[in-house]
């Protein structure tokens, strides 16, 4: 049969005849074979290749597949102001919510230290005050941490001598804060500022302010050396209840509705890229710890004092809880609408430089448990992701 040849060009074909030697190829035929046999080459390699490629990117995809993790280190203060930790952890909640991830625990006295223990890989996550969330987010460009969850509103005061009665007498004082940088400390100097005193983070300036752990602070002022301190819950009670103190500054005059953040709770970012499901199991206990302190009131004192005393080793006097709990709201709600005025305060007092803080949230896996308890979501108020 004739071979079909539809450009109508002479076929290269080798004959042989019996008793004959095969006939060698003509140059034309040669080079058309080796061009077949190359392009037959490219072709195995670049099949060979694509295989290869395809195998290494589904290689890639299940090495980076997120996984529950083994266990969960988590940070938090023996502060009224912790509660939803202090909940949790004595209420069972999180070990109940972790399930088969090991959950430990670190008491830290302030927030800056929970961040350096963190941002070391020490602990994964942990709750403490907006501001040393935000500077630790502003250092790392976004890279360190994730605020995601709300804890507490409220519950912070700058108490003094009862001889104190205005801002102008404070000129020339010592006061106190629970760290440098720590929320409490911010709202002290960018507070001062607006009363136009200058401080700086060294204890010079108009006001001394010294850095001071809370226990420390009680009995300094106890002892006539501090004229006084901004503090959160419980330790603000403790000096108006058991050192005399007086409120010359309750924060939450200084807020529109007298609502800010006082505790969040934090993940270290390349834990959370790591192990979302774990941090979602977290927050359903987070969410769970928020929902009991707001639904058995008539427990919250005790549950609470039974945590404190496990994490600062005893209990607190019944007027001082009692005292404390009036001055704080509980809640998932990060009140994220609030955290370009945190940052503010930070830049005014000098320990935060102005920096765009998009991104700092992730809300996602709260509003997942959030959905599952049936309750409203929360909004991360255009600062990252819902």
């Amino acid at each position: 049969m004739p071979q079909h040849n539809p450009d109508n060009e002479p076929l290269a074909t080798t004959r042989i005849v019996a008793g004959q030697k095969p006939q060698r190829p003509t140059k034309a035929r040669k080079r058309g074979l080796e061009i077949a046999a190359v392009a037959g080459l490219v072709v195995l390699i670049g099949a060979g290749a694509a295989v290869a490629s395809v195998t290494s990117q589904s290689h890639d995809a299940v090495a980076a597949q997120p996984t529950p993790a083994a266990s969960l280190r988590l940070g938090y203060f023996g502060n009224v102001t912790h509660a939803p930790a202090l909940v949790g952890l004595q209420e069972g909640l999180f070990a109940k919510a972790l399930g088969g991830t090991t959950l430990s625990t670190e008491v830290f006295n302030a927030g800056p230290a929970a961040i350096e223990a963190l941002n070391a890989g020490a602990i994964d996550a942990a709750y403490v005050g907006p501001n040393p969330a935000i500077n630790s987010y502003v250092k790392s460009h976004g890279d360190s941490i994730r605020i995601v969850a709300g804890a507490t509103a409220g519950g912070a005061q700058l108490v003094v001598k009862p001889t104190i009665t205005t801002a102008a007498q404070l000129l020339g004082k010592v006061l106190a804060s629970p760290q440098l940088g720590g929320t409490q400390d911010v709202a002290l100097r960018s507070w001062l500022a607006d009363q136009g005193f200058k401080t700086t983070p060294g204890g010079g300036g108009d006001v001394t302010i010294n850095p001071t752990d809370n226990a420390q602070t009680l009995r300094l002022f106890q002892d006539g050396k501090l004229d006084g301190a901004w503090l959160p819950e419980p330790w603000a009670s403790r000096l108006v209840l058991q050192a005399g103190a007086k409120v010359l500054v309750n924060e939450g005059d200084l807020w529109a509705k007298g609502q800010f953040s006082t505790t969040v709770l934090i993940v270290n970012k390349s834990y959370l890229d790591a192990h979302p499901q774990t941090v979602q199991a977290l927050l359903a206990g987070h969410v769970q710890a928020v929902t009991w302190l707001n639904t058995h009131q008539d427990q919250t004192a005790k549950v609470i004092n039974a945590g404190l005393a496990t994490a600062a080793g005893k209990p607190l006097a019944d007027n001082v809880i009692a005292r404390s709990l009036t001055e704080l709201k509980f809640s998932a709600d990060p009140l994220a609408v609030t955290f370009p005025t945190l940052l503010a305060h930070g830049v005014k007092a000098g320990v935060t430089k102005q920096a765009d803080i998009n991104g700092i949230f992730d809300l996602t896996p709260l509003n997942a448990a959030l959905r599952q308890a049936g309750q409203p979501t929360v909004n991360a108020a255009g600062l990252g992701t819902n």
